[in-house]
């Protein structure tokens, strides 16, 4: 399994300095039995190489144990070591060798701190020899959720996890035993695997993200904002494939059934749209006058909403309304297309915002100063007051700010909660809360695909026609991402809607 990565953000925390202060002591290997909070569960037993080594010169490293109630000990570090001196120790008389005591730090601080033990016996196993997956991942999560929430921050950032990944990591070991050493073996971290247990079941989950760890491993200064990027756009079609799943259940529970795709050419489709029928009278057909008609069902459109349809019209006696028949034109098929394309770039432009809010919280809850380009951005907003922002003023809305800067609004239904009175207002702090107030009124602005574009008169997608603040809110975080080691990049349709405002900066510059 490869070593996690400590957040970048953090400085690493010295996993056990408490043995430093320790002094080792011989202890009988027949007095030590294996701790029950030792984290390896699999391949426990010595190898013929190590133990032919004891044999011939003893355990060299001190193995760490804590006292148990029956006189013995437990070891959570070194166990295969101490198995090793046990064989050898037994075999000492018939092959004529020595037997030997074994230096033991005794850890008498870890007595009823399971959850603790557990935790460094993780960190000495992974870093020795490497466990199978499934006994990281497990001993990982046993151990973050048995500690309290000190111990739980520092284990957290000695394993490189996020805060709250601990309750994750339990569907991470649902994965199959190929998923996790491909994972594994690939460089994902113990994050990076929970998130992919997350997504799993979306097809060629595993494929998409390995190449966008690829990507980001190349790119100058690391980072993962590729991963990032490809994980949210992940987590839309999830939520997707969700939706589908809910409307089909629905429409079961109802007892409608779902008509299939339509058939493949030359096989007759008989079903028609309730909007292609009437009555034998000529009453329009709808939803509530044909639900007593046994062909009665329905078909799905792009957004999972039925479209009503009667699968058998000629059966059940309804007549189609006269229309001349439609030739498939290439115009159609491009329309078609369009369509598609459209449906994808709406997803993909609400899944980028995820990771776009998710960088701009790290932006402002951050302890260091602020980047001075968001700081005169910010201020430049203020002063400009473009027409977004007043509207979203207007609004009065400060969920999204207090989102941004990690506070917590107190639930008021009788009166309007004021801000300013659970945000830390320090100096210090001033250009962090300008930049979220800033940053929440752009999100507003571009949280839906559509928009409208003055100029024309008509609506337009922010996909491939933002505004000129929009697009330069767009790519200051995408600078500022890159100064900040790659932690966030563009998605490809963000990249595509800035990408004629990076041409027309390069014109700017090349004809001063």
């Amino acid at each position: 399994m490869a070593t996690a990565t400590a957040d970048q953000t953090a400085a690493p925390l010295p996993v056990d300095t408490a043995e430093e202060n320790l002094s080792a002591v011989l202890l009988d290997p027949s007095t030590i039995v294996r701790d029950e909070y030792n984290a390896r569960e699999h391949d426990t037993e010595p190898d013929a190489e190590l133990i032919h080594s004891v044999k011939a010169v003893g355990v060299q490293d001190p193995v760490s144990v804590r006292p148990r109630p029956d006189g013995t000990y437990g070891a959570f570090k070194g166990w295969r070591r101490t198995q090793a001196a046990q064989i050898a120790n037994a075999t000492a008389e018939a092959e004529s060798h020595p037997q030997r005591q074994i230096r033991a730090y005794v850890r008498t601080d870890l007595v009823d701190r399971d959850a603790w033990t557990r935790f460094l016996s993780l960190i000495e196993n992974h870093q020795r020899q490497d466990m199978s997956p499934k006994d990281t991942l497990k001993a990982a999560e046993l151990s973050l959720l048995g500690m309290d929430e000190v111990e739980q921050t520092q284990a957290a950032c000695a394993l490189g996890l996020k805060r709250g990944t601990g309750k994750r990591l339990g569907r991470a070991q649902q994965l199959d035993d190929a998923t996790l050493r491909r994972a594994s073996a690939s460089g994902m971290d113990l994050e990076q695997i929970a998130q992919l247990a997350e997504v799993e079941d979306v097809p060629r989950a595993q494929d998409r993200l390995l190449r966008a760890l690829a990507r980001d491993e190349a790119e100058d200064g690391g980072g993962r904002g590729h991963w990032d990027q490809e994980l949210a756009l992940l987590k839309a079609e999830q939520d997707d494939r969700t939706a589908r799943k809910e409307a089909v259940a629905a429409l079961e529970k109802a007892a409608i059934p779902l008509l299939p795709a339509p058939s493949a050419y030359g096989e007759k489709d008989t079903a028609r749209p309730l909007s292609d029928l009437t009555t034998p009278l000529g009453r329009p057909l709808e939803e509530a006058n044909h639900k007593g008609c046994p062909g009665h069902s329905a078909r799905l459109d792009d957004e999972h909403q039925p479209l009503w349809y009667c699968a058998d019209p000629a059966e059940y006696g309804h007549k189609v309304r006269p229309k001349p028949k439609p030739r498939k034109s290439a115009e159609d098929e491009e329309a078609a297309a369009e369509r598609a394309r459209t449906t994808a770039c709406n997803r993909a432009w609400k899944a980028a915002a995820g990771p776009r809010k998710a960088f701009v919280s790290r932006l402002v809850r951050t302890s260091k100063a602020l980047p001075e380009e968001a700081r005169l951005f910010a201020l430049g907003v203020l002063l400009d007051l473009p027409r977004f922002y007043g509207k979203w003023a207007q609004r009065q809305e400060g969920e999204d700010v207090a989102q941004f800067l990690g506070v917590k609004l107190p639930e008021s239904p009788l009166e309007q909660v004021r801000l300013s009175e659970h945000v830390t207002l320090s100096k210090a702090r001033t250009a962090h809360v300008l930049f979220a107030h800033v940053a929440a009124a752009f999100e507003r602005d571009m949280r839906e695909p559509k928009g409208w574009n003055d100029a024309t008169m008509q609506v337009r997608f922010l996909w491939e026609d933002p505004t000129p603040q929009q697009a330069a809110y767009l790519l200051l975080l995408e600078k500022l991402g890159q100064d900040d080691k790659g932690s966030y990049r563009l998605s490809e349709v963000e990249e595509q809607a800035v990408a004629a405002h990076r041409r027309q900066d390069t014109d700017a510059t090349d004809d001063a």
